[in-house]
């Protein structure tokens, strides 16, 4: 039987919507036990929100003020610790799993299988390899904890209504010397997250300028979307880099994407590959954008996107 960990990951003082993803892959185990570890200065409104996450069976928190930031250097040591008598040990695939993950497998002495888009049995998974454009089968050692990292576009959120228990936990951990947090810079916005983002509007180095790019906040406001860019429009400096979608960016899967003066390179269609429904607006009508969109507009953008923020807040009124 399935021992299952996952490492909950949060911000802002709430639960990011990638634990919920990884409880929904553990569920694909079949039978076994789930637990979330939970570490933070704080933890009681998180570990309700934990709790709550259906087929949870309880949450531990290790809660102590080294644990206010997301450090992977302090995290890795206390969930190495935790991992004890799991036999498998799952994190997100986002910026926070990327980080943290590889060095627990590091501590526990194990490889880590990144990735993991579908469970076909308690050692046997299958990634993506090749941008995506090819499928890996690939086993965990037997005997030993699997370390893994879930792709978050491969899973929906686990649904609510849970009771798990919430237990303090102690572990034996020597914390790092060598790392401190010093301060974090992020930028603030009230469009939703571009990672967990239900619809996105996205832009490609056809906007010429990051004046022109500010064209796709309106559209994106008016329909409650999240504002992401291709890797050419970040190189040219027109959006920050935690704006980029694709291999080399963020991974995403919203119900809705439009792809705005975007041309469709490989690198960028690994990244938009599961979204539900695809919209392109381009005026080359052979970009291998419209290879996979499933409606396409070849027209100019400066002409289209003002015309549909329009419509779209007319019909709103």
């Amino acid at each position: 039987m399935t021992q299952i960990l996952i490492v909950a990951e949060h911000g802002n003082g709430r639960l990011n919507p990638s634990t919920a993803k990884c409880v929904s892959c553990a569920q694909s185990f079949g039978e076994g036990t789930i637990d979330i570890a939970l570490l933070a200065a704080d933890v009681a409104p998180l570990a309700a929100e934990a709790a709550a996450l259906m087929g949870v069976r309880r949450v531990l928190t290790l809660e102590r003020p080294e644990n206010a930031e997301p450090l992977a250097a302090v995290y890795a040591p206390q969930v190495a610790a935790l991992a004890e008598g799991y036999t498998h040990l799952l994190g997100p695939s986002t910026t926070f799993g990327k980080d943290l993950m590889p060095r627990v497998a590091a501590l526990l002495g194990v490889g880590q299988i990144s990735d993991v888009m579908t469970v076909e049995s308690a050692n046997r998974f299958v990634r993506p390899v090749y941008a995506g454009n090819a499928l890996m089968t690939v086993e965990a050692p037997a005997g030993q904890i699997a370390v893994a990292t879930v792709r978050m576009a491969s899973f929906q959120p686990a649904a609510g209504g849970g009771s798990a228990s919430i237990e303090a936990a102690t572990v034996e951990a020597s914390l790092p010397s060598h790392t401190r947090f010093l301060s974090r810079t992020q930028a603030k916005s009230d469009r939703p997250d571009l990672q967990t983002a239900k619809r996105v509007v996205s832009g490609g180095r056809a906007l010429a300028s990051a004046e022109n790019f500010k064209l796709l906040y309106g559209l994106a406001d008016a329909l409650g979307a999240a504002v992401g860019a291709s890797r050419a429009a970040v190189d040219a400096g027109y959006v920050p880099n935690e704006m980029q979608v694709g291999q080399t960016g963020k991974i995403i899967a919203p119900e809705l994407y439009v792809a705005l003066g975007i041309s469709g390179a490989i690198q960028h269609l690994t990244g938009i590959k599961d979204a539900r429904t695809i919209v392109a607006v381009n005026k080359d009508s052979e970009a291998p954008i419209f290879e996979v969109a499933d409606i396409g507009m070849v027209g100019d953008l400066f002409q289209v996107v003002p015309e549909l923020e329009r419509l779209l807040r007319a019909e709103h009124r």
